[in-house]
């Protein structure tokens, strides 16, 4: 049983917390926050329902959010029952034809309304959107370097061109825009976008004030796998001269934070998305966790 100390306890620590939020909540007020949601952070249920919270707990606080999401477990899946094999070169799935109707209908017709759905749960908030809608994202054939060799991997784009004003509109509406990474190309072919890369392609187009790239890794470690130690902080310059050194699934996601910081967004972040309300934690508290990529040099 509670006692009314350790009640009055609880509370204060909570008012510390909230006092510790005031200044990141001032700050960001009225800012746009652009998360890439995937990875173990979409298939668990009590860390989808955490993630719900979190984006409208942003929401009500006064920030902007939007979301882009990826689907690699649910696409792994599907591709299975399918027959269908799941190869990587460079981090970027390998997208035949057959391929990319299952990847297109998995993004766009389930994982985009799973999540619209779990955001609408408290609220007529989330309005779900393809790459594709209003030509958000244009894209060209990408080709994946491995060893020096550029190889075709398919239907995988590069975004070329990115047209906002359908997200914007939504965000100036109160809504939640929730994003799938298809994207059309000049001639009409549909093309499967890395989540990340798209993430921060929006983020610059939208002036966001923020990138938030959800992932299952605590951030990114100074010397894997040799240490688990998390870098908590890099400017572009030092992060650009790491790149080559990186793991092929950790290359998209620091390419995508380096992409954005060098093309005017203050600030991008790598986030265990497995932490319950990694978001909260990373915005609202003074340590915040995972690695901040920063434009400059980081002293």
């Amino acid at each position: 049983m509670t006692t009314a100390r350790e009640s009055m306890a609880t509370a204060h620590e909570k008012a510390r917390t909230l006092i510790e939020a005031l200044p990141w909540l001032s700050r960001f007020h009225g800012a746009t926050v652009v998360v890439k949601y995937g990875g173990n952070a979409m298939t668990e249920q009590h860390l989808r329902e955490s993630f719900a919270d979190d984006v409208i707990f942003l929401r009500y606080a006064g920030l902007r959010p939007v979301i882009v999401h990826g689907g690699g477990p649910q696409i792994n899946a599907h591709l299975a029952e399918l027959g269908i094999e799941s190869r990587f070169e460079a981090g970027l799935r390998v997208t035949t034809p057959e391929a990319m109707r299952a990847v297109r209908r998995v993004l766009v017709g389930e994982v985009n309304r799973d999540v619209v759905g779990l955001l609408n749960r408290h609220g007529p908030f989330a309005v779900g959107l393809s790459g594709e809608d209003a030509h958000l994202f244009t894209a060209t054939r990408k080709l994946a370097m491995v060893d020096g060799v550029a190889i075709d991997i398919g239907q995988v784009g590069e975004i070329v061109r990115v047209e906002a004003g359908a997200v914007q509109a939504l965000i100036d509406n109160g809504r939640i825009p929730v994003v799938s990474s298809i994207a059309r190309g000049a001639d009409g072919s549909i093309y499967n976008v890395n989540a990340d890369t798209a993430a921060a392609a929006l983020a610059v187009s939208l002036g966001a004030a923020k990138l938030i790239v959800l992932t299952d890794v605590e951030g990114l470690y100074r010397d894997w796998p040799a240490s688990d130690d998390v870098i908590r902080r890099i400017g572009a310059p030092d992060l650009a001269a790491l790149l080559p050194s990186l793991s092929s699934g950790m290359v998209p996601k620091m390419e995508a934070c380096l992409t954005a910081v060098t093309s005017g967004v203050p600030g991008a972040h790598v986030l265990d998305g497995r932490v319950p309300h990694a978001l909260l934690l990373e915005i609202f508290t003074d340590e915040g966790i995972g690695t901040m990529v920063t434009p400059k040099v980081d002293e």
